[in-house]
């Protein structure tokens, strides 16, 4: 009877452990991320398939990426034909790309907003020649009173 209880526990503590690690920010936030990113997918998928390929296709001569291939052996009446797709490769780099690109735009904007603001000023205390804030009026290092100089 004693080991059944002990299992029983031991269970319920793995089932809590689980849902803590679970329910942290990141994983959830990760969680998040890859939802929006799968639909984020496959809306630069429909743009290149749908929208950026066939005007494309209809410029280079009324070609349909999707069905260029290169036939490595014919059909016949025993096996399929055996191809290499590389319209559907195409379609997929151009895909890669738009999304790259996104992704660069993405994380651009958002390097430049988290670094705003978050590299102090600094000067040299003319005293001890030691690196402070701008703003200071006193250096930490040598507690000499700092003058404000106004160059015009």
């Amino acid at each position: 009877m004693r080991k059944v209880k002990k299992l029983e526990v031991k269970g319920v503590k793995f089932l809590q452990q689980f849902r803590d690690f679970a329910m942290r920010g990141n994983v959830i936030d990760m969680a998040v991320g890859i939802i929006i990113g799968s639909a984020f997918g496959k809306i630069v998928s429909s743009l290149v398939d749908d929208i950026l390929m066939p005007p494309l296709g209809y410029v280079l001569g009324r070609v349909d990426f999707s069905n260029l291939t290169i036939t490595l052996r014919a059909k016949t009446d025993v096996s399929p034909a055996v191809t290499i797709g590389y319209g559907a490769f195409i379609n997929t780099i151009v895909s890669f790309t738009i999304i790259a690109f996104a992704m660069f735009i993405l994380i651009r904007q958002v390097n430049r907003i988290a670094d705003t603001g978050k590299k102090p000023v600094m000067k040299d205390c003319p005293y001890c020649f030691s690196k402070i804030l701008k703003k200071a009026s006193r250096c930490p290092e040598c507690t000499s009173q700092l003058v404000e100089t106004t160059v015009e």
